[in-house]
């Protein structure tokens, strides 16, 4: 008899996502920059910024606009132009040449906008209801957001249409495959959360109609892609941008269970901070999502290197995002590895444009 024990898995351990072989389970997910140019095109630094971070076991490229109408921050990039087709196949080229794996982002903000990115028609929503406190920055600084206008019916198809493009545009630039946006009180998340959608039509009311929106997005882009290459984030529980949910545990159960079925790429969970107070939020962390969801699991949240492996050998996730330790150790994975120090990350940069604070953090062989 075999008396040997498995290996422990840990975040340095290869994981296949079907046929795509990843070198290890560390992810750097996706983090606006804020420094496209003209014409929302990805920066002329981003292949630097993303094949600097190539060691990563997958990259997810900062949210990117799948339409005009999408947009909701100043610079920020689309994949929805040819010139923007263009300028994204020099980063994914150089992450390859790297022997990265690039996954990218698709977004529309909905209600999270401004009509200075919509020349002047207000932003659009499941409901007309505005985020409460929320602001968005503009050529002309931080504005507060209007209430939003709510999309009609037969407007809804266009917008999937345009996840459909973007995904064949994302192809088109030599991407690996993409995520859909469905998390952080964007678009997707603002149908799926009934603090967000009042509405009466085949996409509000029953948990079922309001992640129609977000079924349908993932069904076209698995058109273009293949399901095994489209990832989908979700954020349960999250307040960012205004969101909430009478009933998240059984909201997002039940969309986690509908996924399942699906054969994604993966699933990636950003776990809400648990508030404090004397109303503590229903358990949403992976914990409860493990068990209604069997396949690739990516989980964000804070993480350090004990606690993702002491997650990823409970066998509760299988790869872990790291964040803004991405953002500021381009060689983030090597200093795991050695158990070096981290450069610590610099916020005043996060999104100032420019090399400083985006291409410019030192690796241990540059200190």
């Amino acid at each position: 008899m075999n008396t040997r024990s498995a290996p422990k898995i840990d975040v340095f351990s290869p994981i296949a996502l079907d046929s795509l072989q990843l070198k290890n389970r560390l992810v750097m997910p996706p983090l606006t920059r804020s420094r496209a140019e003209p014409g929302n095109l990805p920066s002329s630094m981003a292949a630097t910024y993303y094949s600097q971070r190539a060691g990563a076991g997958l990259i997810i490229t900062e949210a990117t606009q799948a339409s005009a109408g999408g947009q909701g921050y100043i610079a920020t990039p689309g994949i929805y132009s040819e010139a923007q087709v263009q300028a994204w196949t020099k980063v994914t080229d150089a992450v390859h040449q790297k022997g990265g794996v690039i996954f990218m982002q698709l977004w529309h903000v909905g209600r999270i906008s401004h009509p200075d990115f919509r020349g002047g028609d207000l932003p659009v929503a499941p409901s007309a209801i505005a985020p409460r406190g929320v602001q968005t920055y503009t050529a002309d600084g931080l504005k507060d957001i209007p209430t939003p206008r709510a999309l009609e019916t037969h407007e809804i198809p266009v917008i999937v249409e345009e996840f459909r493009q973007a995904a064949r545009n994302a192809k088109i630039a030599g991407f690996d495959g993409i995520e859909v946006h469905g998390a952080n009180g964007y678009l997707l998340d603002q149908f799926l959360e009934d603090g967000t959608n009042q509405r009466t039509d085949r996409y509000g009311g029953s948990i079922e109609n309001r992640a129609r929106l977000l079924l349908e997005v993932i069904a076209v882009t698995a058109d273009v892609w293949g399901s095994d290459r489209v990832g989908v984030r979700l954020s349960p529980g999250g307040t960012f941008n205004d969101m909430c949910d009478r009933h998240p545990q059984e909201t997002f159960g039940t969309v986690v269970k509908r996924l399942a079925a699906l054969d994604l790429a993966y699933l990636h969970l950003i776990e809400p901070i648990q508030p404090q107070g004397e109303h503590p939020m229903p358990d949403l962390s992976v914990h409860f999502f493990r068990p209604l969801y069997p396949g690739t699991l990516i989980v964000a949240g804070g993480y350090n290197l004990a606690r993702a492996n002491a997650v990823l050998q409970a066998g509760l996730a299988d790869m872990i995002a790291f964040g803004q330790s991405f953002l500021a150790n381009p060689d983030l994975v090597e200093r795991l590895q050695r158990g070096a120090p981290l450069n610590t990350p610099d916020p005043q940069t996060f999104y100032s444009g420019g090399a400083n604070g985006y291409i410019d953090y030192p690796t241990l062989g540059e200190m």
